[in-house]
Formats: structure tokens, C-alpha cells, sequence
């Protein structure tokens, strides 16, 4: 299967129930967990789904940013992006497009910053970042 278009992504992205869509040269993988753990699972994923890959996602904060450059994506559109997302992505190679910027990502219940963004905001860099999610997520199995 071909990978899709940046158009074609993002139509899937909005026309499926997913939160995540991403396509590279094997093939077209759809998500639909919340937050970041799918991108965590991809990054250790031995065929390296991220390498190259285009990715469209509903919201994309700091750290979700730092798990697609570390993974080698080569293009994103994110429907909300935070500002602390659009800084790390400026550090690196990965095109980005957005349908709205917002100040930081919001937690599931609206009261405060999403867990992961208030982690990473005060990471300095993207190895930074990883360390942060690594251990938030072992804390939450």
C-alpha cells in the first residue's frame, strides 16, 4: 500500500473516529488511544513505523512532539497544537502544519495542563522529554 497523502491524512484523520493516523512506505496505521501512549509503543517498535512517516493528530503538546522527532517523522498536522509543541518541532527537521495553536494542551476534565505537557514544559530538550514520558508511564501501568 502506498503511503497516503497529506491531504488524504488528514481527511482520514477527521473522517475516522481516530485520534492518530500515520503512513509511511509499509503501510497506513490508525489510533485511537488518547494522549501519548501509542506514540510511546511505536518509538520502541523495531520497524520503525515513525522513520519518515507523516502523521496527523487531533492534539499534539510537547511531549507528543518530542516522541515524533524521536521517532524520525518527517511531517505532521496536529488539528490543536501547543506552543511549547510548535518550539520543539522548530528545533528540528519535521514539517508541521496546524489547524489551531493553543497556549498548552488541557487535561481530559478541563481543570489544568494535561500531565504530559506540564511534565515536558519544563524539559530543555527532547532526550529531556523522553525521560519524563518513559517515567510517567511506568508510574501509570
Amino acid at each position: 500500500m502506498p503511503m497516503l497523502s497529506k491531504e488524504q491524512l488528514i481527511e482520514l484523520l477527521h473522517t475516522s473516529q481516530s485520534s492518530c493516523v500515520i503512513t509511511n512506505k509499509q503501510s497506513t496505521l490508525t489510533f485511537h488511544e488518547r494522549g501519548v501512549k501509542d506514540l510511546h509503543r511505536l518509538l520502541g517498535d523495531e520497524s520503525h513505523p515513525l522513520n519518515g512517516a507523516f502523521i496527523a493528530d487531533k492534539v499534539v503538546g510537547k511531549g507528543a512532539a518530542a516522541l515524533m522527532i524521536a521517532g524520525g517523522a518527517r511531517w505532521i498536522y496536529a488539528k490543536i497544537i501547543s506552543e511549547a509543541a510548535l518550539e520543539l518541532f522548530s528545533t528540528s527537521q519535521v514539517e508541521v502544519e496546524y489547524n489551531e495553536k493553543v497556549p498548552n494542551i488541557i487535561n481530559r476534565s478541563g481543570t489544568d495542563i494535561c500531565p504530559i505537557e506540564k511534565l515536558c514544559l519544563r524539559c530543555t530538550n527532547i532526550e529531556e522529554c523522553l525521560i519524563a514520558i518513559n517515567n510517567f508511564l511506568e508510574c501509570v501501568k
